[in-house]
């Protein structure tokens, strides 16, 4: 089975996901800009195509190309999988991984999810800005749980 695996990485979480699943498959790898770069005929000779982008705010990022591409791929094997610091088992993960497809998309692709890290220090201004005020809004969500207890 010939796989494509795409991925945008933002910190290298992902792109380190991405070079593991290419080389347990022996599939190709290539970045989304390059991908978005591609005639369709490109995707002709895959028979699997795997999407990987990083999960920020409950949501998979970047990941609106791969999924209007998947439309036409639907007789592909598709998956699509994130990295983020949450931990597994967290609701925001279930959160993440239920709202990533439509029920209609779910039918032919498959949604992962995998435990990266946090690191500031590589992500963009407005990246960092982004999870700050998400991870405030976590806590202050958890400490409004905690007081009606």
């Amino acid at each position: 089975m010939k796989t494509l695996i795409i991925y945008t990485s933002q910190t290298g979480f992902t792109k380190k996901y991405a070079q593991w699943l290419a080389d347990r498959v022996n599939g190709d790898l290539i970045e989304l800009k390059e991908a978005q770069k591609k005639g369709l005929d490109y995707f002709d000779g895959y028979d699997a195509i795997c999407y990987g982008g990083w999960a920020m705010a409950e949501k998979i990022v970047k990941s609106k190309w791969f999924l209007e591409k998947a439309e036409s791929w639907k007789n592909k094997r598709l998956a699509m999988f994130c990295v983020g610091g949450t931990p597994n088992g967290e609701a925001q993960v279930e959160a993440l991984l239920k709202n990533a497809l439509t029920d209609t998309q779910r039918e032919y692709i498959k949604v992962f999810y995998c435990q990266g890290g946090m690191s500031y220090e590589k992500m963009s201004a407005p990246a960092r800005i982004t999870m700050k005020m998400f991870v405030s809004a976590l806590r202050n969500k958890k400490m409004q749980q905690k007081n009606k207890k």
